[in-house]
């Protein structure tokens, strides 16, 4: 059993409803009983400025997948909420579904990157991140803390509770 975060993130659509409806799917992922959500974010797309917001946040849960199997099954989420891939970079999008950490786990291949590549820059992962596991190092020996000093919270503004 491994401790995984995914960040969830959507622009198009019913973006808090996609999120919402994302976050149930996580739990046939999940062992019983571990599944955790960060509150929710809203932020400036870091893509094309001329796109909606982004509704983002970060689930944690314990799974028995192994790290290509819990990727196929966020890509088949993704899928049934109309997710669609394209060519276009951070281009808006009905649900994305990122693996940030797979335990203490450094994996890169053709199809997954983990750590994710991207996430000790991004403030609508970061911060949702620390919501869930303040106290996080991240496998490469960095504390979550650490990156949150140098990583501001820009225009995003926590969601109230629905």
């Amino acid at each position: 059993m491994t401790t995984v975060f995914v960040a969830l993130g959507a622009n198009l659509g019913e973006p808090l409803a996609q999120i919402r409806a994302a976050q149930l799917a996580l739990a046939s992922l999940a062992t019983a009983g571990s599944l955790q959500h960060s509150p929710l974010y809203q932020s400036l797309p870091m893509g094309p400025a001329d796109q909606p917001p982004y509704i983002n946040g970060v689930s944690m849960f314990d799974t028995r997948l192994e790290p290509h199997d819990l990727l196929d099954a966020l890509q088949r989420i993704e899928q049934a909420h109309g997710r669609v891939r394209k060519e276009e970079r951070w281009g808006p999008r009905t649900l994305d579904l990122d693996m940030l950490l797979y335990g203490e786990r450094h994996i890169e291949d053709e199809r997954l990157t983990v750590p994710h590549y991207g996430m000790k820059q991004r403030e609508f992962v970061l911060y949702p991140l620390a919501d869930l596991a303040s106290g996080l190092t991240l496998p490469c020996g960095t504390p979550l803390a650490q990156l949150l000093q140098q990583c501001p919270a820009n225009s995003m503004t926590r969601l109230p509770p629905q």
